[in-house]
């Protein structure tokens, strides 16, 4: 278990926590969570030790380990797959102690510590993590320098996954995923054998992934039970509550104030004027919740064009003359609302360069509205803002003509206040970026708008409100993000950009998420609707059932002979043969995987059985 006790911080005398306590229970999966600047990651440093606590006290078991992701990740000659076996560092050094130990009895506790935690299957659980996060086999042997830093981020965190620490740390994990990616981790996540606490603004992740949220809020901690919308909807109901209360307070105070104002000079009435006096000295003030700071985008509205905006006829785009997308027969309106569904490395950011104008076609026809303007957003632009320019100064450069009110104007209407339009872009918060980097390509009103991934560092509260601002949009929206709540709000076209070819993705966003994480080679379209089926003979159920007991009787063979092999290994005497005990050491992990493969096939006989018995 997870123990803060009273903890108390303070940043430059400003207190950030104070009497702040909460305990999370061994297994249980947190979604952390508050106002930017409450203090999140300052916590994960608290219960990493890496800052020292003013009082009260974070406790956890004896030797249990901590893991998290570094804020950076350099890359080396290394491989990608080494790099994520070398962060179980228990397994590595075991591993190269048994290459010189010469004691039987060391050798034994080595093995059998080994079989503990899985090491001979290491190979295969690290490069399975290593796919559900986007690295082909190809790229798994790929030197780490060969990748930029969002994907050594990426290699950084299937390291820490795969070392399986007892207490799971992670901030804004899917800032640097795609939409797979993202999936696959909330997946992951929810069948994380340990403790996990996770900072982030993915409603959905908050929602699957997690069955409590820790609230960080006026300095205090408070967890609640559920995923984040029932989070939402308690604290909701509990702020009208304290809201009604201190409604209630204010009155009762005010005419207790009224009684002793009137009667505390009258000698009659002095004793109960003083009893007055105390019931208001007594009284524990009850403060009405304030309400949240939230601002809202606003987009400026272009003027209609007539359709269609775009058109692509057999046209195909790529890099150094290798087409990427190939005959791309397409139109866009301006009152679309498309979403770009797809794996990583399919063409997601080549086709929304192409409709940017930052890629021209190799080959067929394009044709764009003759006063076609295009807003371009991409996460990579927030990184390219002047660091030591104000947004004032990014502003001021598109608009010169305009006065200082106008300029300011616009960027309150980004939620870009006094103090910040004023203050150095390399001092603002990655959400403020964000937002700068979505006025700067809004502010000429566009037609079309391309957003790849505008929600990384954005919390929910600006994401329900970019949510807003797209839906009252009067232009064209392109869209790529890993954040489905967004999507499912936004799209109303979903465009599957898979094998270079795009096209309209005849399923909904829950089908595609299933396809996802069913690990399907090839997206299916959405299956035409068939009557129901009969129900299964009795011969049948016979058959299906004889397949799950025979299923069920292949484990406890397989769990016997584990057993049996587990006690071989862990015996001194085994490993005065080498040879032999390399021989059960290939035999315990051919155990292992043939157990996972009748695991498998348990719960396929399982579930056909039970999809039998409710037919």
């Amino acid at each position: 278990m997870l123990r803060i006790d009273d903890i108390s911080y303070s940043i430059a005398g400003r207190p950030l926590l104070e009497q702040a306590s909460a305990s999370i229970p061994y297994g249980h999966k947190v979604g952390l969570v508050g106002p930017n600047g409450a203090g999140k990651t300052t916590l994960f440093k608290l219960i990493r030790g890496e800052l020292t606590l003013d009082g009260g006290e974070i406790s956890l078991p004896s030797r249990a380990r901590i893991g998290g992701v570094a804020q950076e990740s350099p890359g080396n000659e290394i491989s990608v797959l080494d790099t994520v076996l070398a962060a179980d560092t228990e397994r590595a050094e075991l591993l190269a102690e048994s290459e010189h130990a010469i004691d039987p009895t060391r050798i034994g506790e080595i093995h059998a510590r080994l079989a503990d935690i899985d090491a001979w299957s290491a190979e295969a659980r690290a490069a399975s993590i290593l796919k559900g996060l986007g690295f082909s086999t190809e790229d798994q042997a790929r030197p780490t320098s060969d990748y930029s830093g969002g994907w050594r981020m990426r290699v950084a965190l299937a390291g820490v996954l795969f070392s399986q620490p007892d207490l799971l740390l992670l901030d804004e994990p899917t800032n640097y995923l795609d939409l797979e990616g993202a999936l696959w981790l909330e997946s992951y996540l929810m069948r994380y054998p340990h403790t996990v606490v996770v900072i982030s603004h993915d409603r959905d992740l908050l929602n699957r992934a997690v069955s409590h949220i820790l609230h960080v809020e006026d300095r205090k901690l408070t967890l609640y039970t559920g995923g984040y919308d029932t989070f939402a909807r308690t604290r909701a109901e509990k702020r009208a509550l304290q809201a009604a209360e201190a409604k209630k307070q204010d009155a009762r105070r005010a005419h207790l104030q009224s009684f002793v104002d009137r009667f505390r000079a009258k000698a009659s009435k002095a004793v109960q004027a003083q009893a007055r006096i105390k019931m208001l000295a007594k009284m524990e003030p009850i403060t009405a919740p304030e309400e949240a700071k939230f601002h809202r985008f606003t987009f400026p509205q272009p003027d209609q064009l007539s359709p269609p905006i775009i058109s692509m006829e057999d046209l195909a785009v790529g890099y150094d003359g290798r087409a990427v997308l190939r005959k791309l027969s397409l139109r866009i309106d301006q009152d679309d609302r498309i979403a770009l569904l797809g794996r990583n490395g399919q063409g997601k950011s080549t086709l929304s360069k192409l409709l940017a104008e930052r890629l021209d076609p190799q080959e067929g026809k394009i044709a764009r509205s003759g006063k076609l303007r295009i807003g371009y957003f991409a996460q990579h632009q927030v990184d390219e803002l002047d660091l030591d320019e104000t947004p004032l100064d990014h502003v001021r450069r598109l608009r010169p003509g305009e006065t200082p009110a106008k300029l300011r104007a616009r960027l309150a209407g980004f939620g870009l206040m006094e103090a910040q339009a004023a203050t150095k872009v390399g001092q603002l918060s990655g959400g403020q970026k964000a937002r700068l980097s979505l006025l700067l390509a809004t502010i000429d009103a566009p037609h079309l708008l391309i957003l790849d991934e505008p929600t990384n560092h954005l919390d929910i509260e600006s994401r329900e409100a970019l949510t807003e601002a797209l839906n009252d949009y009067t232009g064209a929206v392109v869209l790529v993000s890993h954040d489905m709540h967004l999507l499912s709000l936004v799209a109303d076209r979903l465009w599957l950009v898979d094998q270079g070819k795009v096209e309209p993705w005849q399923g909904d966003l829950d089908d595609y998420r299933r396809m996802l994480l069913a690990g399907d080679d090839k997206p299916a379209a959405k299956p035409e609707e068939k009557p129901a089926p009969k129900r299964p003979s009795r011969d049948k159920f016979i058959e299906l059932r004889a397949d799950l007991r025979k299923a069920e009787e292949r484990i406890e063979k397989l769990t016997e002979m584990t057993k049996k092999l587990d006690a071989i290994l862990a015996d001194p005497a085994t490993y005065e043969d080498s040879l032999r005990a390399k021989q059960f050491g290939r035999k315990h992990a051919e155990a292992v995987e043939a157990m996972q493969r009748a695991e498998s096939l348990w719960l396929l006989a399982l579930e056909r059985l039970e999809q039998a018995e409710g037919t």
